[in-house]
């Protein structure tokens, strides 16, 4: 038994049928973007329960736009449903098979919202619910031809659940029956219904598959920038932890230089007086005291440059004023009485600065002069020493020389076999290096030591 088919008086609705189909493929590609928000959750790994399906009407989905565009496929369902349904009642009332079209129109329904309840995966029992739906679909065709209309929300149902092959030829059986129903609909041959419903099928194929690519390269180019992100979070934190490990060497480099120009000397030439003291205490009172006296003044000084540090790490004789100048000239003066005579220290300055010197110059220099004149007194032998510092225009240069019996000037960098000491030389070579200058020493057994220390005044930076 099949719809009855009547003359005019169904022209229009047999025309507005005709066109139904591919007036409603209109609305196909704003489907098939649903279809490919859809897909997006399950290549992820959804977990395939209702609760997460973006299937389900009323379930909020993760994507919003997902989730609106469910909604209307759904509601595009039931709508074309409930028209098709209607419109079968109104042409056909009082039919034998009025009850079958009822029955089948209500399982269809019920099979449709139950398909959110067994999930997006491609499960058996997933597969099986689709078979069945599309089966109770085409028996509703062929008893009433209109419920053709439904194909439409069919076709992004399998696209979504079946493999890509099976999807294909789930979506040409569905056309097929399409054009079968338009055709009998029709009074004639119309090559129109023939061709369009093919037409919007492929061209709905195409824009849900297109769409589903273009997700996945989204969610590849998303994962794509996280590892960027990533790599460059990581990134970072090593190169900042770098930068705190450069840091603190270059700090504990800088320290051991300042203690060593500063609180070691101090404290070696306190030693050296006390021994002295301790030696003569009973044959020479008065000479005990007076090393007792110096070693209390070198106290005081390793006391001030004690505070100073923790203060702020400048050179004490710089922090009374003066500058770099009158520093050099209280240095020689107090190596001079603490010496007692048995070395003179003198000091000269040549030129006038055109600016006042940084203030990283003024504290190496100053450190080199400390550390130079404690290797001239403990080590030289000599009774004269003189601290020259000259102002050229685009540099300074501070020269020490002594009268001491001098030593064999070792190459940059190298030692000789068994020393133990001699932490000084490195010491003012890394400083001079830091500010960009050079260190040079100048000395032969028996004929004194001079020691040049040049810093140009354009660079003050460590150039490596």
């Amino acid at each position: 038994m099949v719809e009855h088919r009547s003359g005019s008086p169904d022209a229009g609705a047999k025309a507005a049928e005709g066109s139904g189909p591919a007036a409603r493929a209109s609305g196909i590609p704003g489907s098939a973007a649903e279809g490919s928000g859809i897909a997006g959750p399950e290549a992820a790994g959804g977990s395939g329960t209702a609760g997460s399906d973006p299937d389900a009407p009323g379930i909020a989905g993760s994507d919003p736009d997902a989730r609106w565009l469910a909604l209307l496929m759904h509601a595009a369902f039931f709508l074309l449903l409930g028209a098709s349904l209607t419109r079968f009642l109104m042409r056909h009332p009082g039919e034998d098979r009025t009850p079958w079209i009822i029955a089948l129109s209500i399982t269809l329904a019920v099979l449709y919202l139950l398909g959110p309840v067994l999930g997006s995966r491609p499960t058996p029992r997933r597969l099986t619910w689709l078979a069945v739906l599309v089966v109770v679909w085409m028996v509703l065709v062929v008893l009433a031809p209109s419920f053709a209309w439904c194909a439409v929300p069919l076709f992004y149902t399998g696209l979504r659940i079946l493999p890509p092959r099976a999807a294909l030829a789930l979506v040409a059986l569905l056309t097929v029956f399409v054009v079968a129903a338009q055709l009998r609909l029709a009074d004639g041959f119309d090559p129109n219904l023939v061709l369009a419903p093919p037409a919007v099928a492929a061209v709905a194929t195409a824009v849900f598959v297109h769409m589903q690519r273009q997700a996945v390269r989204q969610r590849e180019l998303a994962a794509r920038q996280r590892e960027l992100i990533d790599d460059l979070l990581r990134t970072r934190r090593e190169l900042a932890a770098t930068e705190r490990r450069e840091g603190t060497l270059a700090e504990r480099q800088r320290l051991s230089m300042e203690i060593h120009d500063t609180l070691a000397q101090g404290l070696s030439s306190q030693q050296m007086l006390l021994q002295a003291a301790d030696r003569t205490w009973s044959a020479d009172p008065d000479a005990a005291r007076r090393h007792v006296r110096t070693a209390t003044g070198i106290a005081e000084r390793n006391l001030a440059e004690a505070r100073r540090f923790v203060h702020d790490l400048a050179p004490a004789d710089l922090a009374e004023g003066g500058g770099l100048e009158a520093a050099l000239h209280a240095l020689a003066a107090r190596e001079s009485a603490q010496a007692e005579g048995a070395l003179t220290v003198h000091c000269h300055v040549e030129g006038t600065p055109h600016a006042p010197l940084p203030d990283r110059v003024q504290s190496a220099l100053l450190r080199i002069a400390q550390g130079a004149l404690a290797n001239v007194r403990e080590h030289s032998g000599a009774t004269a020493a003189g601290l020259t510092l000259t102002h050229l225009d685009d540099r300074v240069v501070l020269d020490i020389g002594d009268n001491g019996r001098g030593f064999t000037a070792e190459p940059e960098g190298v030692r000789g076999a068994g020393t133990v000491r001699g932490h000084g030389l490195p010491a003012m070579r890394a400083r001079v290096r830091q500010l960009g200058g050079t260190l040079t020493i100048e000395s032969a057994p028996g004929e004194g030591t001079v020691l040049s220390a040049e810093v140009p005044l354009t660079t003050t930076e460590d150039p490596t």
